[in-house]
């Protein structure tokens, strides 16, 4: 028996992940439900993995950050506090995180013994390119989407299932947030 394994991300409706300039964080568009249902999200116990570019970038953001900054939510702060596997044949350790690991090799072949091997489920926030491989290799069991009502179409960048394969998506739920933010999950399974 093999453990969940979500890919959690944050979109503009046009599909980026993020911009080069002229937004705040969430894109300005955050409120109370969506930070509160964040926070519920990493409430129960899992374990985060972490491609190396997104685990430097979040170091780097809560690094530089004032404490009541938007990245020192709640949430993440609760993210920050989870056991985490950092995927990266660059970084070593010791890495700025209280409780992660720097796991060297395919992505692939470590979150694949990671199912087998964890007794909590896995998370992975952002990773993008990590995440496509995964979900490439059936490991990745739900799709979390945050669509934020933004289109960045001269300033969005990382788009989200750039060079992706093709996947049907079995929608398992959604929520509405603040009254303008969706969230959308889906079970992915790779188009035949």
């Amino acid at each position: 028996m093999t453990v969940t394994y979500t890919f959690d991300v944050f979109s503009s409706l046009d599909g980026f992940g993020s911009v080069t300039a002229g937004w705040s964080g969430y894109w300005g568009k955050q409120g109370p439900e969506l930070l509160d249902h964040r926070l519920a999200c990493y409430s129960e116990e899992q374990r985060m993995v972490f491609g190396a570019t997104t685990f430097r970038s979040f170091v780097d953001m809560l690094a530089g950050a004032a404490d009541d900054a938007d990245v020192r939510d709640p949430w993440v702060r609760r993210m920050c506090d989870l056991p985490a596997t950092v995927v990266s044949s660059t970084l070593a350790e010791p890495v700025d995180w209280r409780d992660a690991t720097v796991e060297r090799g395919d992505a692939v072949e470590v979150v694949r013994r990671l199912k087998e091997e964890s007794k909590v489920p896995l998370r992975s926030h952002g990773s993008l390119a990590m995440n496509r491989a995964l979900m490439a290799a059936g490991l990745v069991d739900r799709v979390q989407v945050t669509i934020f009502p933004v289109i960045t179409g001269q300033t969005g960048t990382s788009p989200l299932f750039k060079g992706a394969a093709d996947f049907d998506l079995e929608l398992l739920g959604s929520h509405t947030l603040d009254g303008r933010t969706q969230e959308l999950v889906y079970r992915p399974t790779l188009h035949t």
